[in-house]
């Protein structure tokens, strides 16, 4: 049997309330995993490019981002837009989760290089769960190009 590898999951989300049903759904899936709760664009882009405090972790690219569009500082589609565009992060699968509905942010991630946009269900065991099945998805059943 193949061995599951360990994965790191970013969660980049600004919503404290959001973030923790978000947390709690990725935990339920029992997947060997580590979580980080980045609250905005740029840390999330200073922990990908291992700046700041966040220049001694170690040299791996995170297994999934879960990113929020509406964001202090820098916002999701900028992320999107950085990350997609380097050669050296764009196999990062990015699943755009958000509160926005709005045609032209959904098109715009998928412009950008989105590998999934997810609406974020107003229901909070639904939002959990939305975040458990996108972990198991892209951790358990999508099958990666090993770096």
């Amino acid at each position: 049997m193949e061995e599951i590898e360990h994965f790191e999951i970013l969660l980049v989300e600004d919503n404290p309330l959001d973030a923790e049903l978000s947390l709690r759904g990725l935990q339920s899936a029992a997947l060997p995993h580590h979580i980080t709760w980045l609250k905005d664009g740029q840390e999330a882009l200073d922990y990908v490019y291992r700046r700041g405090r966040y220049a001694q972790r170690e040299p791996v690219d995170p297994g999934l981002m879960l990113l929020d569009l509406k964001m202090p500082r820098v916002d999701g589609l900028e992320v999107l837009a950085t990350l997609k565009g380097d050669p050296n992060t764009k196999s990062i699968p990015i699943v755009v989760m958000t509160s926005s509905q709005e045609e032209k942010d959904v098109v715009k991630s998928y412009d950008l290089g989105a590998n999934s946009y997810v609406v974020k269900p107003v229901n909070f065991e639904d939002l959990s769960e939305v975040a458990r099945q996108a972990g198991l998805y892209w951790l358990l059943i999508n099958h990666r190009a090993k770096a």
